[in-house]
């Protein structure tokens, strides 16, 4: 399994052919207390950098972005019952949606861990 970074700072985990994407801890210590999340459909084709889930917080409402082109295969349910898994879980429990990757040549763009620390130093 590899994860991966964006600079809009979403997570991915590779499994195969098939992305898990979050948000990272960085993002939600920004965001401040989630309370509503809003997440794609399965099976909606999503293209690379298009705006594919919706996160709000008390300061503000902010895009979850596809990280990468392909469908989505599966959703987190237990994000919308309980929002507030983005805050206590980020980088785990509180993906938002898998994502069947269409082009593997799209992830080299993305960062490893220790650069996305640098990013966000």
């Amino acid at each position: 399994m590899t994860t991966l970074f964006t600079d809009d700072h979403e997570w991915l985990r590779i499994e195969g052919d098939v992305a898990t994407i979050g948000v990272t801890d960085y993002a939600q210590s920004q965001l401040g207390d989630v309370v509503f999340v809003e997440l794609p459909k399965v099976g909606r084709a999503l293209k690379k950098a298009e705006a594919a889930a919706v996160v709000e917080s008390v300061k503000a409402a902010s895009d979850v972005y596809a990280p990468i082109t392909g469908e989505v295969v599966e959703v987190n349910d237990a994000l919308v019952a309980d929002p507030s898994l983005v805050n206590s879980d980020a980088n785990n429990g509180a993906w938002f949606f898998k994502i069947k990757i269409a082009d593997k040549g799209e992830l080299d763009g993305l960062m490893d861990e220790a650069a996305y620390k640098a990013h966000t130093a």
